[in-house]
């Protein structure tokens, strides 16, 4: 069994005390699990089909031909035509589609109209579709899935190098700090856009580009942070006396000093992860950022400008943008307050 010590479980108590923060985090953590699963709410295969004698899963299996349900062809089964043509006769069988019946790259298109349309409860098109006709919950519920996958990422390589250069530059001090103080100066004033234009010119950007390019300059902010916490905490007498013992460096740093700092790291992580969700947008909304027909956030702000007389477009993601952001900074504030070590200090 994992046992946390008392710290750890009065830290969490805390943090279910602290309502915003906590039904926040509930939010952003069912808004993950929906993305992550979001096939099963939102695809154009169905869910369950009992054709004959069988039962078929096309949700997360192969490709099913249309011959096979009776169709007269032998590309991937239409299964909303599927279960028009099956319900006309009860007696051979039924299909269950998911809530949402598109997937986030399909056009649905009308005779004699033109997209954008707008939502629609009969169609089942509940935030409308986008000006090629592309189901707008769909690329918003699939567009928030890379998007959140990017940010995790992103944070993972960021904190990877900025805590152990931070860490590494607050404990040994000197010309080692020195030499990374002058590297982070001038790689600060790289201008950053200026980079990914370039390389978009060059090739088309992919999601471990963007994710390369964005680590390489965002490992700078919790450089700094890590160094400041470590200047600190190498001076303290758990330090003194590991050291004392014969710790290795690397023991000493990752063994003692960065468990000792984890409340910080804690807290400057869903802050960063907003961050990450806000540079993909903004580069996706440039046009510097993932290739078209990826789903994402971004595009739909571009065609929201462009079409503005479509409101639900733009109502759309920047509704989404908002609730993200807010809950993501809501359970920041709340990790931050719970894991705050002056609410836990007792001075006799």
């Amino acid at each position: 069994m994992i046992s946390l010590n008392p710290s750890t479980l009065q830290k969490m108590k805390r943090f279910r005390s602290i309502s915003r923060g906590f039904w926040s985090f509930v939010i952003i953590m069912a808004m993950i699990f929906i993305s992550f699963f979001g096939e099963v709410f939102i695809n154009s295969r169905a869910l369950f089909v009992h054709y004959g004698d069988k039962f078929y899963f096309p949700t997360y299996g192969q490709m099913i031909p249309g011959s096979t349900f009776g169709l007269e062809y032998g590309y991937e089964t239409n299964y909303r035509e599927l279960k028009i043509k099956l319900s006309k006769d009860p007696g051979s069988g039924f299909v269950l589609m998911p809530i949402v019946p598109y997937n986030p790259y399909e056009n649905d298109l009308r005779f004699n109209e033109y997209p954008p349309f707008p939502p629609s409860f009969s169609d089942r098109h509940f935030l409308g579709t986008d000006n090629v006709g592309r189901d707008i919950l769909a690329r918003l519920v699939f567009g928030f899935r890379t998007a959140i996958i990017f940010s995790c990422v992103l944070l993972l390589l960021n904190y990877t190098i900025g805590i152990t250069i931070g860490c590494s530059m607050g404990y040994f001090g000197g010309k080692f700090d020195l030499f990374f103080q002058r590297v982070i100066e001038v790689w600060s004033n790289v201008p950053f856009l200026y980079v990914i234009i370039i390389i978009s010119s060059i090739i088309v950007p992919n999601f471990m580009i963007l994710i390369l390019i964005m680590a390489f300059f965002g490992w700078i902010g919790i450089t700094w942070v890590m160094r400041t916490m470590t200047y600190r905490e190498k001076e303290k007498e758990y330090v003194l006396a590991v050291r004392s013992l014969g710790a290795s460096h690397f023991r000493i740093i990752f063994r003692h000093i960065i468990p000792n700092t984890i409340s910080v790291i804690v807290t400057y992580a869903p802050f960063a992860i907003s961050g990450g969700i806000v540079s993909l947008t903004s580069l996706d909304y440039l046009g510097f950022g993932l290739p078209a027909p990826t789903p994402s956030w971004g595009e739909l702000l571009s065609q929201g400008w462009q079409n503005m007389e479509a409101w639900w477009i733009a109502a759309s993601v920047v509704g989404a943008l908002v609730l993200t952001l807010m809950t993501v900074t809501f359970t920041g504030e709340g990790i931050r307050e719970a894991f705050d070590p002056k609410k836990h200090t007792i001075y006799e």
